[in-house]
């Protein structure tokens, strides 16, 4: 199936004239480390942009003051390091109790790579939430792909593009093919970016992309769409429609972008800037709900 803009409209959660921030889900970042600041705080102003009601981010203490300088909308909080920027083992504990109230959470933007990092990372597979994983959050189930098992009865979303989806899995049957393999046999939801993006449910759905564009192939696009993914489940959408509504939005985003700025002076910031245009496009195009 290949995504049509009037479909995506109709699934998106209608607003609640009469809500508060409390009824548009509360959402958590594990995301970023030194030296990878801006994939935090683009995830999280995704989720902001999307619609979330409240954004938290949980980052390591030394990259704490540059994320919760440039975050304005969401709320950064520090966690225990490695002393090197990272994730320390030591943060289990805090990112429990920080996500325990949340409705989805999202792991691996930024977050670098180190022996307790990646340990981190595959403990905290265990939370009764919704489930984005993407970056690092993926990497560090290399050798591990095992530990996905312990989320068969929960909502787990992948993010990978084709260098990370290698590290865990096999791309020899093609994109879709091999997307959707993978999905059915570990019980996810595969999201495989490039080119006509591939969005998998482990119940055989699939679903291919038809917008965006080469100028947003570049570092920082993918932590857009994970924070739009993230955004929409925690709103309460069904999964696979919100992977599908988030995949098609970042690509009209971009080529919105694109077509203001070009594909090669487009940067991800113009991107994330450029989803309300995008929503606005689609109420143009598809004026009224079928």
């Amino acid at each position: 199936m290949e995504l049509s803009g009037g479909r995506v409209l109709n699934s998106l959660p209608v607003r609640d004239p009469l809500g508060h921030k409390g009824d548009f889900g509360k959402v958590y970042c594990l995301c970023g480390s030194v030296g990878f600041t801006g994939a935090a705080v683009f995830a999280s102003r995704a989720a902001v942009r999307m619609g979330s009601g409240l954004v938290y981010i949980g980052v390591p203490e030394g990259a704490w003051t540059v994320v919760a300088a440039k975050s304005d909308e969401a709320m950064a909080f520090p966690l225990p390091d490695t002393g090197e920027g990272k994730l320390a083992l030591a943060a289990e504990r805090a990112v429990r109790s920080a996500a325990a109230p949340c409705d989805a959470v999202l792991m691996g933007c930024g977050l670098g790579r180190s022996a307790e990092t990646d340990e981190l990372t595959r403990r905290l597979l265990d939370l009764e939430k919704p489930l984005v994983l993407d970056a690092d959050g993926i990497n560090a189930l290399a050798g591990h792909i095992d530990a996905l098992e312990r989320r068969r009865d929960q909502i787990t979303v992948l993010t990978p593009h084709e260098g990370e989806f290698a590290r865990i899995g096999d791309l020899s049957a093609g994109r879709e093919d091999s997307a959707a393999a993978f999905a059915a046999r570990h019980g996810v939801y595969l999201i495989l970016k490039g080119h006509r993006t591939v969005i998998a449910a482990p119940d055989g759905r699939l679903a291919v992309n038809p917008t965006g564009n080469s100028g947003m192939a570049k570092g920082g696009s993918g932590d857009v769409l994970s924070g739009m993914v993230l955004s929409l489940l925690g709103q309460g959408m069904e999964t696979f429609a919100a992977c599908c509504a988030a995949v098609y939005l970042h690509g009209l985003a971009g080529d919105l972008a694109a077509a203001e700025k070009t594909e090669r002076a487009m940067t991800p910031t113009d991107l994330l800037e450029t989803i309300p245009a995008a929503l606005k496009e689609l109420e143009r195009r598809y004026p009224r709900r079928i």
